[in-house]
């Protein structure tokens, strides 16, 4: 018997899938946020209540198979309390940082301009960074978070290539043959293509997790139909 041909979603049908996936996600609004898809490319534009909601909706568009990516121009509408100054709100999310029990007393500090939030600090791993990050993104008062937060400096090793490879062939979300890993001193490039991007993201977390691993340039693309 024949198979049936798989049917590649049009622009419309990603557009109609993914407001139908906002519709459906807790804490969106979206008669808020326009959905604009071109060639698979979608960008989200509107106005949305706060920073969680701003990712939220992210992440529903992602949600969606034949998205090749997210361009998302969301506005985060003042959500400050009038009366909390930016000290205070620093004040406040310093206190959230030192109750973080992954990161290091001290290693990260932040600072805030108009309920914009930028960390600085120097922390040994990714994971501690995205942690400081994902502790004070949505607090109420918060608009936006740049995260500058640095890894301390690493030491190259020969092995790292082999050694990141052979993480990505233990993970079960990961199809680690169509992934090509480049390391260069403390650099990690990673290529190839994969079915999704949360297994754009697992590998890139794979691979942040040697500890011998400074950066990481993920130009892996995703094409859910190609590799059916």
């Amino acid at each position: 018997m024949t198979p049936s041909p798989v049917l590649t979603p049009t622009d419309r049908d990603l557009q109609q899938a993914i407001i139908d996936e906002l519709d459906w996600t807790p804490g969106v609004h979206p008669a808020a946020i326009g959905v604009a898809v071109i060639d698979g490319v979608v960008t989200l534009a509107g106005e949305v209540a706060s920073l969680p909601e701003k990712n939220a909706a992210e992440k529903a568009a992602l949600r969606i198979e034949g998205v090749r990516t997210v361009a998302n121009d969301l506005v985060v509408r003042g959500t400050v309390d009038a009366a909390a100054s930016d000290e205070e709100i620093a004040h406040h999310v310093n206190e959230v940082l030192t109750w973080t029990t992954t990161l290091p007393t001290g290693a990260v500090v932040a600072t805030v301009h108009d309920g914009a939030v930028i960390l600085t600090g120097t922390v040994d791993w990714d994971y501690q960074r995205r942690a400081a990050r994902k502790a004070v993104q949505d607090l109420q008062s918060v608009r936006f978070v740049d995260n500058r937060i640095e890894l301390t400096r690493r030491v190259s090793a020969r092995d790292a290539g082999e050694r990141i490879r052979n993480a990505l062939r233990r993970d079960a979300l990961i199809d680690a043959h169509n992934i090509t890993v480049t390391v260069t001193d403390t650099t990690v490039r990673l290529t190839g293509t994969v079915r999704s991007f949360e297994e754009k993201r697992e590998a890139e977390r794979a691979a942040w997790n040697s500890p011998h691993v400074q950066n990481v340039d993920n130009r892996i693309s995703v094409d859910a139909e190609g590799l059916r």
